[in-house]
């Protein structure tokens, strides 16, 4: 007999999504295609062709040319590929609240964020104007993966492209949660990554602007793959799987962009009823995120007792070796201290209302239990 210790809940979305089964399908049938793509033999062949159609289902549901959809491993290397292959000559402007995939990628001026986590175009478009300085490349993402913040991209495309500056947008967090495509966020690249929208782990693209074929400076020479632009032998299982949840996690993008929020929202008014405080709410957001700041309370405390009770949340981005650290995002809020005092909570897009029903319980039973501590987050 399951016990509620047995039971657990995923509500961890943003770290990863769980794999749809049209993923797993694409990816079943491609493993079972032997040859490398780079080979002239039928097996290459039908390796390359599997490869191509992949290609071409990412580039219609972004609205690229196929020949603009580069292959990676996934999100960080997609960023990275993107920035180190479109920088030459250009100084390099981060936000403040990026991914540390991107503030980590090079030496860069940091564009700090209101209060609301979008980014400060007065201070964006100050240093664009630098007079003499050097054309830029902005790197900004469309939506936050801790508070869900989604960013004008549009406004901050044209702004860029006034001041001869190109636009690079992680996406990876809003691919497949809102609608978008490559021309009307005005962006000369976007990064995506496959498991953010129930593809597997392991795979990513680059997508580039433009009718034609566009230089891209390889970060991986290897033996040519990709047009030159990202060498090694491409993941076909992972690629095929991740094209395959493409496709349906931006079908379903209405219908899940309404359940979801109404049940995020469900989430935010219990917990305003505890004492907690919803990060980013008077921004728009994607409709599965919330990032409840809970006052005086460590954020690490939170996900260990939420953990025992069956809920997996997180603090932060997962992509820090199971650290609990104090939120660059946050603090870039103006959240001091109280940043370390929040978790995040990202539907999946298979959550089903009793979760969230019982996670509610779980959340507000914490906050009764918990006792408040003067500093704590500091």
């Amino acid at each position: 007999m399951s016990t509620a210790r047995d039971r657990f809940t995923y509500l961890d979305a943003n770290a990863t999504e769980p794999l749809r089964p049209q993923a797993l399908a694409a990816m079943a049938a491609a493993a079972e295609v032997v040859g490398n793509p780079s080979s002239v033999h039928r097996a290459g062949r039908a390796a390359r062709a599997l490869l191509e159609t992949a290609r071409e289902d990412m580039a219609t549901t972004f609205g690229v040319q196929p020949d603009n959809c580069i292959f990676t491993s996934g999100g960080t290397e997609a960023n990275v590929l993107a920035m180190t292959g479109q920088a030459q000559g250009r100084r390099i402007l981060v936000g403040a609240t990026e991914h540390d995939a991107v503030r980590r990628a090079a030496a860069a001026e940091i564009v700090s964020v209101m209060s609301d986590g979008v980014i400060d175009r007065m201070m964006l478009e100050r240093l664009l104007a630098v007079p003499g300085a050097a054309p830029a490349l902005v790197c900004i993402m469309l939506a936050n993966n801790e508070t869900g913040v989604i960013n004008p991209v549009r406004e901050i495309a044209d702004l860029c492209h006034a001041h001869g500056a190109l636009l690079h947008v992680d996406a990876v967090q809003a691919a497949g949660r809102i609608s978008f495509d490559m021309a009307a966020l005005g962006a000369d690249s976007i990064a995506v990554s496959g498991h953010k929208f129930g593809g597997p782990k392991g795979a990513g693209a680059v997508l580039l602007a433009g009718e034609r074929f566009r230089v891209l400076v390889p970060m991986l020479a290897g033996g040519g793959q990709e047009q030159g632009r990202r060498g090694g032998t491409p993941a076909l299982p992972a690629i095929a799987g991740m094209a395959a949840a493409a496709r349906v996690a931006v079908a379903e993008i209405p219908h899940q962009a309404t359940r979801l929020g109404a049940l995020r929202d469900g989430i935010e008014r219990a917990a305003r009823t505890v004492g907690a405080v919803v990060c980013g709410a008077a921004s728009s957001r994607l409709a599965n995120t919330t990032c409840l700041l809970l006052p005086g309370r460590q954020a690490q405390t939170q996900l260990i007792v939420l953990d025992m009770a069956g809920y997996g949340v997180s603090a932060g981005s997962a992509c820090s070796s199971g650290k609990v650290t104090r939120s660059h995002v946050l603090e870039a809020m103006g959240l001091g201290a109280e940043a370390g005092c929040a978790i995040r909570v990202s539907l999946p897009w298979s959550v089903a209302e009793a979760d969230v029903e019982g996670f509610i319980a779980a959340y507000t039973a914490m906050a009764a239990r918990l006792p408040a501590a003067s500093g704590v987050g500091a």
